[in-house]
């Protein structure tokens, strides 16, 4: 039986675009028809219909694609069950082309490695965010339901909700700003970017 590769793409909000993810797996060879995507989940949401479809979809001496780790998973528990299925399976994961052997006993360190480093770096992205909200409260910019946010203040707010690791609500209770704030902080911005590119 002929070996299949099979593509899985995440973002974590309806917002964000997939075109990218999709290019990079089309550029590392999955058909377009082969591609599985879930649209405005974190990696942390274990309950993924498209990762669900994808991992249905592989079988022995398959190859799941994935153009990033923190794709496919963000946590390590969860990266572990997703490797434990495929090692069980026989199928192989490459990451951004990289490919890597379950099976292998260096293959499953190097697995457990690349997820430690994933669920690190969402951690440390969130206690920055824990730390930059505490020092704004501390200097009284974050006081009042809708306080004028500095320019410092909107790109950090702006790079949260791009990040895709914080839903609106949160993002707009980090602020004291209602979510509607949010996404004409992130509207204007966009169009602003946007202008300036031209």
């Amino acid at each position: 039986m002929a070996s299949h590769i099979i593509g899985y793409a995440r973002v974590s909000t309806n917002e964000q675009d997939l075109t990218a993810q999709r290019n990079g797996l089309v550029a590392l060879g999955v058909p377009e028809g082969r591609i599985y995507v879930d649209h405005g989940l974190t990696g942390r949401n274990r309950d993924r219909p498209g990762l669900g479809q994808a991992l249905a979809a592989v079988r022995a001496g398959d190859t799941l694609v994935v153009t990033k780790l923190d794709r496919l998973a963000r946590s390590l528990p969860d990266a572990r069950d997703i490797i434990e299925d495929l090692t069980k399976r026989e199928v192989k994961l490459s990451i951004g082309g990289s490919i890597h052997d379950p099976t292998d006993p260096v293959g499953r360190l190097l697995f457990n490695v690349l997820a430690m480093v994933a669920e690190f770096e969402s951690d440390l992205i969130r206690a920055r965010t824990r730390e930059g909200m505490q020092v704004a409260k501390a200097k009284g910019r974050l006081r009042g339901k809708q306080p004028k946010l500095s320019k410092t203040q909107e790109a950090h707010l702006v790079s949260l909700y791009k990040g895709g690791e914080h839903t609106t609500t949160e993002i707009a209770e980090l602020f004291k700003v209602a979510r509607s704030t949010v996404y004409r902080i992130v509207q204007r911005t966009t169009v602003e970017s946007g202008d300036a590119g031209k």
